[in-house]
């Protein structure tokens, strides 16, 4: 099993590096430790299908990452990562741009806590997980990021309330989420100013096919 562990997390590192390639040693000191502490958490709290965890980096991290790909967070820069369940995509972009400032919400209290773990376990300094509805967050800040949490519309509504005025960086705020399938529906009320990517256009591989990355100014 370790072995097993061993080899999974070298070639999920190569990975990672593929694309991100000017890591520094201590963020894949970092990225390098997720398989084992998602693998180990997933077993006492499922936040990831069992069917998928040994896809983590592929479908998890990477994924997380490709905001990362759409925009590079000036220093300084606040995110909220609504929705958040065991740290997808807030832990992947706080190892990326150590230093923003990353709080990661989630209604459901036993998935922020895994996301606490690992980001104690890692070091994680710049995220803060907590157990709080998206209705009840009162901070400020520059982007809102979420992964397939619920719909556009419906999400905008909730988090609108949470976007700050001060602009730090080459993009106005506003909410950057990762979503999967057709996403004509959803992105169809903000259709003079959302501006939709492909994954495959970050990423070669097949999974990346038909998910997109979908960015509203605010």
């Amino acid at each position: 099993m370790v072995f097993h562990l061993i080899c999974t997390t070298f070639a999920a590192m190569k990975l990672i590096e593929k694309y991100f390639p000017a890591l520094t040693d201590r963020q894949k000191e970092q990225f390098g430790a997720l398989d084992a502490l998602y693998h180990e958490w997933n077993e006492k709290i499922n936040v990831i299908s069992r069917k998928d965890i040994d896809n983590l980096y592929e479908h998890h991290v990477l994924h997380s990452l490709a905001i990362g790909r759409f925009i590079h967070f000036k220093p300084g820069t606040t995110i909220l990562d609504f929705g958040t369940g065991g740290g997808f995509p807030g832990v992947p972009l706080a190892i990326l741009f150590p230093d923003c400032t990353f709080k990661l919400i989630d209604g459901t209290g036993k998935k922020i806590r895994v996301a606490q773990e690992v980001c104690s376990a890692i070091g994680l300094e710049n995220c803060q997980p907590e157990h709080l509805r998206g209705e009840d967050e009162k901070g400020k800040y520059e982007f809102v990021v979420s992964r397939a949490v619920m719909p556009l519309p419906d999400l905008m509504k909730i988090v609108r309330k949470n976007i700050s005025r001060e602009q730090k960086n080459a993009l106005p705020n506003g909410v950057i989420c990762l979503k999967g399938g057709d996403v004509q529906a959803e992105t169809q009320p903000f259709r003079r100013i959302v501006e939709s990517t492909e994954l495959s256009a970050y990423f070669e591989e097949e999974w990346f096919k038909e998910k997109h990355c979908i960015y509203v100014p605010v």
